[in-house]
């Protein structure tokens, strides 16, 4: 405990943020020597003011700090310095990284990670390709990282689950504060498949502004950063941007051109994000980095992509009919029965048989979508 508390104590020192932290202990190494250090050697640090140095001169360990690690230690939590070997090598090249992780589960510093974020108000279509896309990067060994928030993000540590890899969660939150709270499930499996991570103390509630602090972490740990379904004005696309800032890859899943939650998603690829359709493109630029080969299969789904509406051999004429008629996005019944002209009760039997087959799923309020795969 002892070895953590001037960590805690330089993060609690008033005005200090997290950019002044990383260039004290560039330039001393250890919280201890920063403490210690003459007022006159503090000024030359960049950012560092008369008031803050006097601040630090005079600074105290409260019994609150004590505390805290006491209750992490209880909870078997960790707390991971800017100098521990499990706290992520990328993240720590920012110039303002947190001076220390609070984490449950363990977190490999040298990991290949991929950040998978969008819409906490999700599409069907976007949790379903969201699902798919994490699990074969996570089948690849690639650590998904997102922040358990609802829709995409859940989507995506979900995903990767499935897929049998890693995954990282990284909230807005202390550890003891979990958000969603219908997340708790999800919370345990991840810290048993990976790690769930904040910065802050483990009591803080989820402040509106912890989450721009908590995107900073989930695209610096990250070799690039993956976007699905992202309105205009949207949370992800901060993450976007401090990924492209980082120097980090920008990717974009496209969705439909009339749904308003893709349209932050198609500015990115305007912008010059690589559009994903499948792990493979993704893997194609990261991939020599981390040293992944892309597999026959998905260099397959790459020279052949899936051509959309195209009927399939194996079904009769009117099934196939049916299915070519349907989209990834939610279509009412009655809207395939004026576009197909087809009889509502021998509609319902066909959609009935794809839909047990595993080619539809059918939607709140009599609509139906057509699966991926």
């Amino acid at each position: 405990m002892e070895s953590l508390l001037p960590w805690l104590a330089l993060k609690s020192v008033p005005g200090i943020g997290d950019l002044l932290c990383k260039r004290l202990i560039d330039r001393y190494q250890s919280p201890d020597h920063v403490f210690k250090a003459p007022r006159k050697e503090l000024l030359e640090v960049p950012g560092m003011t008369p008031t803050l140095a006097a601040l630090l001169s005079t600074h105290r360990v409260s019994d609150t700090l004590k505390r805290e690690i006491d209750r992490a230690i209880q909870k078997n939590f960790h707390i991971l310095t800017l100098k521990d070997p499990q706290y992520p090598a990328l993240l720590r090249e920012l110039p303002d990284p947190p001076l220390f992780l609070y984490c449950c589960g363990e977190l490999d510093g040298e990991a290949a990670c991929l950040a998978v974020v969008g819409s906490r108000n999700a599409t069907t279509y976007g949790l379903s390709n969201t699902r798919k896309l994490c699990s074969e990067l996570a089948a690849y060994g690639l650590t998904v990282v997102s922040g358990m928030a609802r829709g995409i993000d859940t989507a995506a540590h979900e995903g990767a689950l499935s897929g049998g890899g890693r995954t990282v969660a990284v909230l807005g939150s202390g550890l003891e504060r979990i958000y969603p709270r219908e997340n708790r499930k999800l919370f345990d499996q991840i810290a048993e498949n990976g790690a769930v991570v904040s910065e802050f103390s483990l009591y803080e509630e989820p402040l509106p502004h912890h989450f721009p602090k908590r995107n900073r972490i989930i695209a610096g740990m990250s070799l690039g950063t993956v976007i699905v379904e992202a309105a205009r004005k949207s949370g992800s696309l901060i993450t976007a941007r401090l990924a492209a800032e980082q120097g980090r890859e920008v990717f974009a899943v496209p969705g439909s051109i009339q749904s308003q939650k893709s349209a932050g998603t198609h500015s990115l690829i305007k912008q010059g994000a690589k559009l994903v359709e499948h792990a493979g493109d993704i893997l194609e630029e990261i991939g020599p980095r981390v040293g992944v080969e892309i597999s026959p299969e998905i260099q397959r789904k790459k020279a052949a992509r899936p051509e959309h509406g195209r009927p399939s051999k194996s079904l009769d004429p009117d099934t196939s009919k049916v299915l070519a008629a349907l989209e990834p996005y939610p279509t009412h019944i009655d809207d395939l029965v004026r576009k197909l002209a087809m009889d509502p009760g021998k509609l319902a039997g066909i959609l009935l048989q794809l839909e047990l087959t595993g080619k539809v799923k059918q939607m709140p309020g009599k609509q139906f979508i057509r699966c991926n795969g």
